[in-house]
Parts: structure tokens; C-alpha cells; sequence
């Protein structure tokens, strides 16, 4: 494995939660660090702006105070998402916030990070990008970023076409540094399988929206419940650019899921979520391909633990072959 020296030793489990708009705040991600994975926030989901230091500040105190009376149990770091799109007015503040405060890990998506990466590598911090093709990679390497989030076909909101199977393989003959691989992640079984692949961690977003923590409603984790991979649409329309989001979701919105019209990309507002009157996240509700393997929506230490047990059996089960 190749894991940036910030996180050895601190994971239970190779995962990063990822940074959900709306759903992830700072509940959800100091219950992801205490139990031994990643968790991360979209800076914009800290409103108003000044409410971003407060809660970097809040998840840094509960962290240290979790650490202290736990000596020996991993407390991973938590991450920052900055959306570096033109459209997003609070970039630089966030930035310097997250500066400021020294936030570990910074995941940048969207557009070049190159802004971002001189500043968070100058406390030490390190840079993950998204990105959802080799060209995106490249570029992005070339900028200094410490690693690379593949989000390929079937994750959750913005995502990729790409087999994992295709990018890990082609990505892997030019760098091998940390790689986080995306897409219909929500059991032990696939973050091992995404180990074996060539990526040195599981990027997992749609699993946690059903947990207890997660700022969603419950109408948003019963959907997912209920749901199953054909209920997933694959649409720009909302945001300008392609995700996948739940159908009933979408049909609630007054809309047909089967036959969404072409995107408006000169009226996108990327910040804002969309350019419909019902936007993504907040009316249209994200999700990954992998949504048919959700059962419950349980507090995440215990939906870490049975991860855990699922990747230990599955480990088991292929040395046992």
C-alpha cells in the first residue's frame, strides 16, 4: 500500500468517507474519525461562512478529547473538500481557513487544484483530487497533488463513466502513489476488492447518508433502503455535470427520471447545487449504484465495525482459495 504518513497507523479500516453537500457535517465526521476511518465535509456545508472555523475547531477538540481518553485505539484525521470551480465565491476564504487551522487533509474537485496545493502543502497537509479519467489525473499531478480519488462508474453524485477496473489499471502504469478509489463501495467485501485492484483505500459516500449521524432526512435514508441500482439515474441536468441520483427522487421533483433534458451549463451555478428550482442534494437526492446492499441505517461505529467483519471474513474466505 501506498498511504501518506498522516494516516499510517490511524485507520481501522482502509475507507475515506466522502464529503457529502448537505448530508456530511460534523457529527457524521467526528463518528467516521472515532471509528477508525476518514471522514470529510464540503467547506460549503458549513453556512455562513464563519460557521467553517468553528467547525474545524469543534471536530479538532472532540478528536483530541476522544484521543486522549482512548490511548492505543486509531482516531484517523478528518478531510475538507474544496470545490475549486469559479462559480464557488468562498474558495479563497475557505482556503485560508482550512490554512489557518492546519485541516490534514484537503480533497479538491472540480477544476486544477493548483491554487489550493502550495498553501495546504505549506503546514504539511496533503492534497487528494477527484477525478474521473487519465487525463484529469495527469493534469493534476503535474500540479503537486499528493494523491488521486478515482471516481468511477456508479458512485454516488458526481461521477465518472469509467470502469475501476479500466482506471485503476491505466493510472497505475504512470503513478504509484495513493490512490482512492469510488463507486458502488458499501460492504467489506468491495473495499478489499478495491485493494486488489491497485487502489490503497475505498472512497465511501452513499452508505454513510443511511446512518444515524448523517444530516439527511428520513425520508432520504428510506429511499435508499428501499432503493436498487435501476432506481439510479445518470444525469449533467442538475448541476452541469454527470451524476447519479435517485429516481423517485427525481420523479417527486415533477420530473420523468427517463427522459431528463439536456443541461443548461451557462445558467450552472455549482456553488448553489444547480439551476433547476428543485437542485441536487437538497431536492435531488445523490446515490451510488451500490444502494441495493442497504438494509439499515445503523450508527456508523457500528456500521464500521460489521465492515470490519465483513473485510476480515472476505480476506479469509480468498486465502482459504
Amino acid at each position: 500500500m501506498s498511504l501518506p504518513k498522516s494516516l499510517e497507523g490511524r485507520l481501522s479500516l482502509p475507507v475515506i468517507g466522502s464529503p457529502m453537500f448537505i448530508v456530511s457535517g460534523p457529527e457524521l465526521v467526528i463518528a467516521q474519525c472515532k471509528a477508525g476511518i476518514v471522514g470529510s465535509f464540503p467547506a460549503l456545508n458549513a453556512r455562513p461562512a464563519e460557521m467553517l472555523e468553528q467547525w474545524i475547531l469543534r471536530i479538532k477538540k472532540e478528536l483530541a478529547d476522544y484521543a486522549a481518553a482512548n490511548p492505543g485505539k486509531p482516531v484517523a484525521p478528518f478531510a475538507v473538500n474544496q470545490i475549486v470551480h469559479q462559480s464557488n465565491d468562498r474558495l479563497a476564504h475557505d482556503v485560508d481557513v482550512c490554512v489557518r487551522q492546519e485541516v490534514p487533509i484537503i480533497i479538491t474537485s472540480l477544476r486544477s487544484p493548483r491554487e489550493v496545493v502550495g498553501k495546504v502543502h505549506s503546514y504539511g497537509g496533503i492534497v487528494l483530487h477527484d477525478v474521473i479519467n487519465v487525463r484529469h489525473a495527469r493534469k493534476a499531478l503535474e500540479e503537486g497533488v499528493d494523491g488521486l480519488i478515482l471516481v468511477c462508474a456508479g458512485a454516488g453524485g458526481h461521477a465518472g463513466a469509467l470502469s475501476p477496473f479500466a482506471l485503476v489499471s491505466e493510472i497505475r502504469e504512470f503513478f504509484d502513489g495513493p490512490l482512492v478509489l469510488s463507486g458502488a463501495i458499501n460492504n467489506g467485501r468491495a473495499i478489499l476488492a478495491a485493494q486488489a485492484i491497485g487502489a490503497d483505500l475505498a472512497y465511501m459516500g452513499t452508505r454513510f447518508i443511511a446512518t444515524a449521524e448523517a444530516n439527511a432526512s428520513p425520508e432520504y435514508k428510506r429511499m435508499l433502503i428501499d432503493s436498487a441500482a435501476s432506481d439510479i439515474v445518470y444525469t449533467s441536468l442538475f448541476t452541469g455535470v454527470h451524476g447519479n441520483y435517485l429516481k423517485p427522487s427525481v420523479a417527486r421533483a415533477g420530473l420523468d427520471p427517463d427522459n431528463l433534458p439536456a443541461a443548461d451549463k451557462s445558467t450552472m451555478n455549482f456553488g448553489s447545487g444547480g439551476n433547476q428550482k428543485a437542485k441536487a442534494w437538497r431536492d435531488i437526492w445523490s446515490a451510488g449504484q451500490g444502494t441495493g446492499g442497504i438494509k439499515d441505517a445503523p450508527p456508523v461505529a457500528e456500521l464500521v465495525e460489521r465492515l470490519k467483519r465483513e473485510y476480515t471474513e472476505a480476506k479469509a474466505r480468498l486465502a482459504a482459495a
